[in-house]
C-alpha cells in the first residue's frame, strides 16, 4: 500500500473492486457497468480493448455465453496511488463458443492479475493479465512444447521454418569444418 494513500480512498476503491468481482461472478452486466466511471477493459495477452459501455457489455456477454459458470475469486489486492492490482482465480467450464473456439467442455481455472485504474475513487479501466498458453493448453487447443505431441505439432505447423533452420545449421557446420 502506498504510504500517501488516504485510508478512506483505499476503502472506497476496495468496495468498488468487491462489487465488481461479485457482479462478474453473478453475470450481472448492469452491476459490472455500474462499478465503472468509464467502462474499459484492456486484455493484454490478446491485445483486445473494449472501450465504452456497449463494448464492455459485448465482451462480458460473450464471456458468460462461452463460459456459463464463469467465476472470479479474488486472492489479494495491492493498492497504489492511481491503481489497485488484484490477483484472482478465474474459473469456469467452456460450454459455448468463446473467441471463435467451439465448446470443449473443459474446466478452466487460471490465476490472473487485474490492474484497476482509478481517478480518485472512480474506476476507469481494468487491465487484465494472464498466461494465454495455459488457457489454450487447458482447453486442448495448444500442446506442451516439450511433449512429443507438442513437438509433432510444431513440425507439422512450421515445416518451412524448421527446414530453413536445419539447413542453416548444416551449412554452418560444414563451413566451420564440424561434423554434419
Amino acid at each position: 500500500m502506498s504510504a500517501s494513500l488516504d485510508p478512506g480512498l483505499r476503502q472506497a476503491r476496495q468496495e468498488v473492486l468487491d462489487a465488481h468481482s461479485a457482479a462478474e461472478t453473478a453475470h450481472d452486466l448492469d452491476g459490472v457497468i455500474a462499478t465503472f466511471h468509464h467502462p474499459r477493459y484492456e486484455i493484454v495477452p490478446t491485445g483486445e480493448v473494449f472501450d465504452g459501455e456497449e463494448a464492455v457489455r459485448h465482451y462480458h456477454g460473450a464471456n458468460f455465453a462461452g463460459v456459463p459458470d464463469f467465476t472470479v475469486e479474488p486472492i489479494a489486492a495491492h493498492h497504489g496511488d492511481d491503481a489497485v492490482a488484484e490477483e484472482a482465480w478465474v474459473s469456469g467450464t467452456h460450454l459455448g463458443t468463446y473467441n471463435g473456439l467451439p465448446p470443449t467442455g473443459r474446466y478452466l481455472r487460471i490465476r490472473v492479475c487485474g490492474i484497476f485504474v482509478f481517478e480518485e475513487d472512480r474506476l476507469v479501466c481494468e487491465r487484465v493479465y494472464y498466461d494465454l498458453l495455459t488457457v489454450l493448453r487447458t482447453l486442448g487447443v495448444a500442446r506442451e512444447p516439450d511433449s512429443v505431441a507438442g513437438q509433432l505439432t510444431m513440425v507439422m505447423n512450421h515445416p518451412l521454418h524448421l527446414g530453413r533452420t536445419f539447413g542453416r545449421e548444416l551449412l554452418r557446420r560444414r563451413s566451420s569444418g564440424g561434423t554434419p
